[in-house]
């Protein structure tokens, strides 16, 4: 569960103070789907960043599974990141050299996950996205798709609670992109919580629940199936917050 609890984040360029995040308070219940939308500047990717405790709040509490993160000390702050937390990125972020098993077994390998209990776990994970027969292909070698594939692979063989997605399909044709979704509502179906950041309406209405954010606030929230695009919701003034 994560429950965000007057969270403000603000940055400070020369003498003025920008608020990612104003005020911001939300509950997204475990295993639930949602989706954040709303234009450049909006705060999804800050909202994005301190649910996955990649940032912290300057103001407020984040609970994750009841646990207050906001003040732990870094160390306590990276196991929860990368143990409970998995991330998929627009730019797959996989390492050009390694092969797609290699990738994969990256997280492991940080978490001290023993050599004997590794490949095991890789291969689980590159058969649960379908490519058990590319785990000895590089990057290179393998689609957009199969790319952001094993990126997801690398997101979930540490098994974690949250999946947190920025623009997942942001770099792939509509049929991948359509497969990378399949695939990570399949996870979903299976018990992970999952976020997902996207400008696609047709992205966004696949989720349970939306949330639009603008000037830091999460101005509307909507049933995904009834999400019709942001020239459909209401502007930031009068809003609810």
């Amino acid at each position: 569960m994560i429950e965000l609890e007057h969270v403000t984040r603000t940055y400070t360029m020369g003498d003025q103070v920008l608020h990612a995040l104003d005020d911001l308070s939300e509950r997204i219940e475990a295993g639930e789907y949602v989706a954040l939308v709303g234009p450049s500047g909006s705060g999804k990717s800050t909202l994005l960043n301190i649910v996955g405790c990649l940032d912290r709040p300057s103001q407020g509490r984040y609970r994750l599974d009841g646990q207050d993160v906001s003040e732990l000390p870094e160390a306590e702050i990276s196991s929860i990141r990368g143990h409970k937390i998995g991330f998929v990125f627009q730019t797959f972020h996989l390492v050009s050299r390694l092969t797609a098993a290699e990738n994969v077994a990256f997280p492991m390998i940080f978490a001290g996950v023993p050599r004997s209990e590794r490949g095991e776990r890789v291969a689980a994970a590159l058969a649960q996205v379908g490519l058990a027969a590319r785990a000895r292909h590089r990057p290179g070698e393998l689609s957009g798709g199969e790319r952001q594939r094993v990126a997801i692979a690398r997101a979930i063989v540490m098994r974690p609670q949250v999946l947190l997605a920025d623009e997942p399909t942001g770099n792939l044709d509509s049929n991948a992109g359509a497969q990378v979704m399949d695939l990570l509502e399949r996870l979903q179906g299976e018990g992970l919580t999952l976020v997902v950041v996207t400008h696609d309406p047709k992205v966004a209405r696949r989720a349970q629940r939306v949330l639009v954010m603008r000037d830091g606030k999460i101005v509307e929230r909507i049933a995904g199936r009834d999400f019709m695009g942001l020239e459909a919701t209401p502007s930031a003034a009068g809003a609810p917050a």
